[in-house]
């Protein structure tokens, strides 16, 4: 250390230059424009149900969207304990360590600093040199905006993996509200297929009765058995999908399931009929981009690589670096603080690149294409999701009808079914008319819950698309 008093001039002149470092070499950012149309495809915009309240879907608590309890209470419990949410999250807390580090490389390192040195001397004996203080290590003066291009690429990844967080939040919601969905249309295809084995089982020991005293033939015995048969199959498969979709659903909610959320219930056919969700309003696409997370984490990814672009251009112009310490030095360790003995060292560096073998430009070619990348995402972001917006408002606006008309063709086939089973037991039809009547019912009501849930899987999937489920 210079053995002289200390002086801040040099210092708060360091201060100074550090001030006017305020040069930034980040190009200006503009939004890309929408790749999408400005509205809608024509009629699907509004569908066939009218909306009161015009709440943007993405503003819409997924509490307040959701009209079931055992339902809420679900999803609460998957937002608790889902492994895919909980590592959404964590990664915030890992790119939020990263945002602070490189704001933390605009200001100085400050560390204690303590030395000792003994060694022979030239004229015999041992020479002593101690030294104690404080020390500023090469602390880069960030004059033409290297370190706040890449702060500013950290913050804008920070922000991307908040939305992250959110769309994976979404996707959580949707999933176990459709497969609480799928696993409702089960109960109800089980109680529908429970029903028509006990309805076959009864024509089949009718059909043997009857075959037995010589009023029925083998071929009226043998379609019996054949339908009997085919309702056992059909039990078989929905016990197998209904136990798929409990897996499914643990999975999604992160923990054993309470048993009264997912027992059985005796009225999954009614449950089913009623209305489990609000209607939403579809909104313009240029909403989605303001209010979908996965769109706005495509914009920060952006951000992020347009900001990488300023670190990779101030690369070419001079690093300044500055090295300082402060403290006392002493070839005594008893007079280590005594007057006389405290001084200050000041290093200013400045490295001006002149051959790199082409390592920057690559570097900034890598940060522009790296841009255009992100460009891409950008756009296929939101063309994914006014395709997504755009599949669910064609639902919206046909499955409802569809829905009206197999509710009645199911109503005429239950009719049809016991008028047949009723003329047979008089005798004036043949029991392939019971038979086939029966068939036809068995599949009308399969195919009417499917419709159904379709319709209300098509909402869930309708207020995800529209960016709704990470709020509340």
């Amino acid at each position: 250390m210079t053995d002289k008093s200390f002086s801040a001039r040099p210092l708060l002149g360091a201060l100074a230059v550090a001030v006017l470092a305020g040069c930034s070499m980040i190009p200006a950012y503009e939004r890309p424009a929408a790749p999408v149309a400005g509205d809608w495809p024509t009629g699907l915009s509004g569908g066939s149900v009218a909306v009161a309240d015009a709440t943007p879907t993405a503003d819409l608590r997924w509490a307040d969207f959701v009209g079931d309890a055992q339902l809420r209470e679900l999803i609460a419990l998957a937002l608790q304990n889902n492994r895919d949410l909980r590592i959404a999250t964590l990664n915030i807390e890992q790119v939020r360590a990263q945002y602070q580090i490189r704001q933390a490389d605009q200001l100085p390192t400050l560390s204690a600093a303590a030395a000792g040195n003994r060694q022979p001397a030239s004229g015999g004996g041992i020479s002593s040199s101690y030294s104690v203080g404080l020390a500023m290590s090469s602390w880069e003066i960030d004059f033409f905006g290297r370190i706040a291009s890449l702060k500013e690429a950290a913050l804008a990844q920070y922000l991307a993996s908040e939305e992250a967080r959110h769309a994976a939040q979404t996707s959580l919601v949707a999933a176990v509200a459709s497969t609480w969905l799928s696993l409702q249309a089960n109960d109800e295809l089980l109680a529908i297929t429970q029903r028509t084995q006990v309805t076959r089982q009864d024509s089949l020991r009718l059909t043997r009765l009857r075959f037995d005293n010589g009023a029925s033939s083998a071929l009226d015995l043998r379609q019996a058995e054949s339908l009997a048969a085919a309702a056992q199959v059909a039990l078989a498969q929905q016990q197998r999908q209904r136990s798929l979709d409990l897996n499914a659903l643990t999975l999604l909610v992160g923990q054993p399931l309470p048993s009264a959320l997912v027992a059985p219930r005796a009225d999954a056919e009614g449950r089913m009929a009623q209305p489990l969700f609000r209607e939403v309003p579809a909104g313009l696409p240029s909403d989605l981009l303001t209010r979908r997370a996965d769109i706005r984490q495509a914009e920060q990814q952006l951000i992020s690589a347009n900001a990488s672009i300023g670190a990779a251009r101030a690369a070419f112009f001079p690093r300044i670096a500055l090295t300082a310490s402060v403290g006392t030095a002493s070839n005594d360790l008893s007079n280590l603080f005594q007057s006389g003995s405290w001084g200050f060292t000041l290093a200013p560096q400045a490295l001006l690149p002149i051959f790199d073998a082409g390592r920057n430009r690559a570097g900034l070619d890598s940060a522009q294409a790296t841009r255009s990348v992100a460009v891409a995402q950008y756009e296929k972001a939101i063309q994914t999701a006014f395709r997504e917006v755009a599949d669910a408002l064609a639902g919206r606006a046909t499955l409802g009808e569809q829905l009206q008309a197999q509710e009645a063709q199911a109503a005429a086939e239950a009719e049809r079914f016991r008028l047949a089973e009723l003329r047979y037991r008089n005798g004036i039809a043949s029991f392939l008319d019971v038979l086939d009547a029966q068939r036809s019912l068995f599949t009308v009501q399969q195919a009417l819950t499917q419709t159904r849930l379709a319709q209300q899987q098509n909402q869930v999937a309708l207020y995800k698309a529209l960016g709704g489920g990470w709020g509340g």
